[in-house]
């Protein structure tokens, strides 16, 4: 299922910056960033359950949030790209 994972972190300290970077590297390990703070994420419902888990055990819920829109097995009639970044296929080939 595609999953669409979107975060805001309080980056005021020095705390909140590490919290930062360490939520954008384990959405990166689950998915492709589309914008800043954003990632389009293809998983099965473990690996979603592990996402939640890894991104809760990270923030800080009293200054942090985390949202998750579930687009489901035919996410392709919900997503629309429009602008200069190229779209992305997570369900197509992957060269090495």
């Amino acid at each position: 299922m595609m999953v669409l994972v979107a975060y805001d972190v309080n980056v005021e300290s020095k705390d909140g910056r590490r919290r930062l970077r360490r939520v954008a590297k384990i959405c990166v390990n689950y998915g492709r960033r589309v914008q800043n703070s954003v990632f389009e994420c293809l998983v099965d419902p473990a690996q979603l359950v592990e996402l939640k888990a890894a991104l809760f055990k990270e923030i800080d819920p009293k200054l942090d949030s985390l949202r998750y829109y579930r687009l489901g097995k035919n996410w392709r009639d919900r997503v629309e790209h429009v602008g200069a970044k190229p779209t992305f296929d997570p369900e197509g080939t992957i060269i090495i």
